[in-house]
């Protein structure tokens, strides 16, 4: 295969959560692939510095993906400055940590509004333009929750779980009209949220090793390169799927 099915030369992205973590490896990676990257989130100060890294090559627009009726406001005017949509990276989300008996029904529904109605919304929006004009690829961002049981997370797993699936829903309606859609679950990466739990938390992290086979949490490009692919060429067969990034750990023991 030539390497050109690997590359993305000239294609929109546009990525929620975008400044931060596993996002901005998303971005690095989208662009050293040669797309251009619209990136959103709710902070202008780390959007800003977040294209800064990336040397310029992306752009930002202020936007809260809990904020639903804005967002083919948001999607509207991506295209009208942009041009048409190519990807969609469905990246942004909040965590709750909190045993499931001390979780309240707001604090439930905070965390499936973002990473469920919110990446649903954008999904939809987006798609209505890709069905259109017959193609487009959307990556949706899972997670180990959605693979198998953590404890103190049920708010959180519950939203992936739920991610997981309506990937595997949406791919059968989007994809007889060239668009596919699939879903990356990240293990656990090297980024300043982690870096902090880790801290506060030394016996986690040994344990997270202890059952991850390659013995290391991971770089967010490597979830930024996994969600290249699947917008590649090179994956112009693949749609439905929930391509597990996470250095063995859910097949580790």
């Amino acid at each position: 295969m030539e390497q050109s099915a690997f590359r993305l030369d000239g294609q929109l992205a546009l990525v929620t959560g975008g400044g931060t973590g596993l996002g901005l490896g998303i971005c690095q990676a989208m662009l050293e692939s040669g797309a251009r990257v619209v990136m959103t989130g709710r902070r202008e100060d780390v959007l800003h510095d977040a294209c800064v890294r990336l040397k310029g090559g992306a752009q930002y627009l202020l936007h809260d993906v809990t904020d639903l009726p804005s967002i083919p406001t948001l999607v509207e005017e991506v295209e009208e400055r942009f041009g048409p949509l190519h990807i969609l990276v469905n990246n942004a989300g909040n965590h709750l940590k909190k045993p499931a008996v001390e979780t309240t029904d707001e604090e439930f529904a905070v965390v499936l509004q973002t990473h469920l109605f919110g990446a649903f919304a954008m999904t939809r929006e987006c798609a209505r333009g890709m069905i259109a004009r017959g193609s487009g690829t959307i990556v949706m961002i899972a997670s180990m929750t959605s693979l198998f049981g953590i404890p103190s997370v049920s708010a959180y797993g519950a939203a992936k779980s739920a991610v997981a699936g309506l990937t595997r829903l949406l791919a059968t309606e989007f994809s007889p009209h060239g668009v596919r859609i699939n879903a990356v679950a990240p293990g656990w990466f090297d980024t300043a949220l982690n870096r902090q739990a880790f801290a506060g938390d030394p016996g986690r992290l040994e344990k997270i090793l202890s059952r991850t086979p390659l013995g290391r949490v991971g770089d967010p490009l490597d979830v930024g390169y996994a969600a290249v692919y699947l917008c590649s060429p090179a994956a112009k067969f693949v749609t439905g799927v929930v391509l597990p990034v996470d250095g063995g750990a859910s097949i580790g023991f």
